[in-house]
């Protein structure tokens, strides 16, 4: 059992998302930087989906009454483990009393806390995720407030007793610095309706991140966008990293819990593996994109998963020096 002694400023339980209910007008929603997340569940020796808590700007303050193995993976945060500052990007291991305290980020601008065995939280549409705006998935549909209480299923391994002292090396890391992010993104269906100006500016000028930002849209301040002529569209199909030009010329950015269909032109697609780049863009960050082909997007996703299953097997392999398999 944990105790939430702290809520932070927006942390809610997340997995990699509902997938197969976009036709019912459900979003997929799940962890915003998939990547952090997928990797903290690694080091704990959970299945890549389990569901994590995504803390946002500043994290919450747990109490355990039991041990666990945990991971906190993600933005730079400052963390203590009653009151003794602790790493992130490696299992760690918690008692029961321990009080874990996690302050406000300091690089990039989410993170994520896998639990060994995962959380003890009911499916709902075949996840665990929080969608806020329905209040389905999650604790109560809601981000976690003080008071709030979480359960463990069944741990994984047993709590080691010695010290864990191997993690995700820095160059997993990298993608989180900078107040620049380069942003790889691919032409939209709607692309060649703007005019060669706009096009060329698009991906050549960089657009502020503005505090009008969530997990649904980054609305992005920069060069106005034009289009062509102002023929009205009819609503289709959008998705995380879609990039859509309101009437008014600036792009919003749609997220992980982004509606289905929109009725704005598409101008971009941002690739899936520079999503958890984006997700790590907080206010006041700078956003360049740089176009790329759908070609390369596609080997670029599976040069980033073919990484992941290698970080598996030496991540498995840790463990089983320690004397615990997976």
């Amino acid at each position: 059992m944990i105790e939430i002694i702290h809520s932070g400023f927006f942390t809610t339980v997340q997995d990699q998302g509902r997938v197969g209910y976009r036709k019912a007008g459900v979003p997929a929603g799940g962890a915003m930087d998939s990547l952090a997340s997928r990797l903290a569940n690694l080091l704990v020796g959970n299945d890549e989906n389990e569901a994590v808590l995504e803390m946002t700007m500043n994290g919450p303050t747990l109490r355990f009454a039991t041990d666990a193995v945990i991971a906190i993976c993600g933005g730079e945060f400052f963390c203590t483990l009653n009151e003794r500052p602790v790493s992130m990007w490696r299992p760690l291991t918690v008692r029961r009393g321990d009080v874990l305290a996690i302050g406000a980020c300091q690089k990039g601008y989410r993170g994520y806390i896998a639990f060994a065995g995962g959380l003890d939280l009911p499916l709902v549409m075949n996840s665990r995720s929080t969608y806020v705006q329905a209040a389905i998935g999650g604790l109560h549909g809601k981000p976690l407030q003080k008071g709030d209480i979480l359960s463990l299923r069944s741990r994984a391994m047993a709590v080691p007793n010695i010290p864990i002292r191997w993690g995700i090396a820095f160059s997993a890391r990298n993608y989180i610095d900078g107040k620049k992010k380069v942003i790889r993104a691919a032409a939209g269906p709607e692309y060649s309706t703007f005019t060669a100006e706009s096009r060329a500016q698009f991906f050549s000028l960089a657009y502020e991140v503005t505090p009008q930002s969530d997990r649904m849209g980054y609305r992005l301040q920069g060069q106005v966008l034009r289009r062509k002529d102002n023929t009205e569209m009819i609503s289709e199909a959008v998705a995380f990293g879609t990039v859509q030009v309101p009437a008014f010329g600036q792009p919003i950015v749609l997220m992980a819990d982004c509606q289905t269909t929109g009725g704005y032109p598409r101008i971009a697609q941002v690739i899936a593996a520079d999503l958890p780049i984006l997700a790590q863009a907080r206010p006041g960050d700078l956003i360049q994109f740089q176009k790329v082909s759908w070609q390369e997007a596609q080997r670029l996703y599976v040069e980033r998963e073919r990484q992941l299953k290698r970080w598996k097997i030496i991540i498995q392999q840790k463990w089983r020096e320690m004397g615990y398999a997976h």
